[in-house]
């Protein structure tokens, strides 16, 4: 395991330690935990993006029958409206 030493606000430092308590868990435990859900998401997120970035480079865009499909789907029909 690696150590870290860093600052934070002591509203934050805080909250956390009430966090850590009612999941019985240490302060740091708790702070290992956060971090590591941030960093595990960040890393989807940014593998996403990536990808989305990768399909517009080549040119893979929904077609106009795709985006319709969605937007009814979520929406409705736009002449229903």
């Amino acid at each position: 395991m690696t150590v870290f030493s860093f600052q934070m606000q002591e509203s934050t430092a805080s909250r956390l330690d009430r966090l850590a308590k009612r999941r019985r868990l240490s302060s740091g435990e708790m702070a290992a935990l956060a971090i590591e859900e941030f960093v595990e998401r960040e890393e989807w997120q940014l593998a996403e993006i990536e990808a989305a970035v990768s399909e517009a480079d080549r040119g893979d865009f929904a077609t106009e029958e795709e985006v319709a499909a969605v937007l009814s789907k979520y929406a409705g029909s736009p002449s229903s409206k």
